[in-house]
């Protein structure tokens, strides 16, 4: 049985920068902060997972879950990057699937004077590493509740969880968070100064997340209220 423990925090507040971590481009945008790598990749909802099939690239876009310096992603036993993790019990034997795991936050449109030079703020995290597939029965309930929690805190607990049907049927990469970096963009526009007097509006268009009314089941038994943690969003 593969081993399900969690390995411990490492030292220090930051990770370790390596040579697929450190950008090509604008350098100081990179961070390798790791609270603040979690907060971006606790805030986000989907992930895009790529791999290498049959010789080219593949980048499938799936929910995900954190759990301390671990990340989480799941699907049918029958999906490619889940088969070609190839789990066969013995971590030593099974030499995982190498991947790339990325979220994106989008946090305002930069409109310059010039086409050249908009762009967008934003927050991002590339994890490079081995994915492995979860075989230990524990490790995965608990990497299932997670993946619900991260798309709504509380909602685990308050659901009923995988049947044993439902667990043969359903696959969990691990991926451990050991070659990571963040990158953010902040501020306005960067225009070129011969541009500033041009007659063309500059400037940024903040985006938020937001949350609409609740939409409830129509077949929703009577009496049942909108538990806190839908509430608290």
């Amino acid at each position: 049985m593969e081993t399900t423990t969690q390995p411990a925090t490492p030292d220090g507040a930051a990770y370790a920068a390596t040579d697929r971590t450190v950008p090509t481009r604008a350098r100081e945008r990179a961070t390798y902060d790791r609270a603040a790598v979690h907060a971006i990749l606790d805030e986000a909802y989907v992930c895009h997972l790529g791999f290498v099939r049959d010789g080219a690239p593949v980048v499938l876009p799936t929910l995900f879950g954190r759990v301390g310096e671990r990340l989480y992603v799941h699907g049918s036993t029958g999906s490619r990057p889940l088969r070609m993790a190839g789990a066969r019990g013995d971590e030593r034997a099974d030499p995982g699937l190498p991947v790339c795991l990325t979220v994106t936050h989008v946090d305002g449109l930069v409109l310059a004077r010039s086409a050249f030079h908009h762009s967008l703020n934003y927050r991002s995290v590339v994890v490079h590493g081995i994915a492995r597939q979860v075989t230990d029965p524990d490790e995965k309930r608990a990497a299932l509740d997670a993946l619900v929690d991260h798309v709504v805190p509380g909602r685990a607990a308050d659901s009923r969880p995988a049947n044993a049907k439902e667990l043969a049927a359903t696959a969990v990469l691990r991926l451990d968070l050991d070659e990571v970096s963040a990158k953010m963009r902040t501020g306005g526009p960067n225009d070129d100064p011969e541009d500033m007097d041009l007659p063309y509006w500059s400037g940024v268009v903040p985006l938020r997340k937001g949350y609409d009314p609740l939409v409830p089941s129509p077949d929703l038994a009577p009496g049942i209220e909108v538990p806190g943690y839908l509430r608290d969003l």
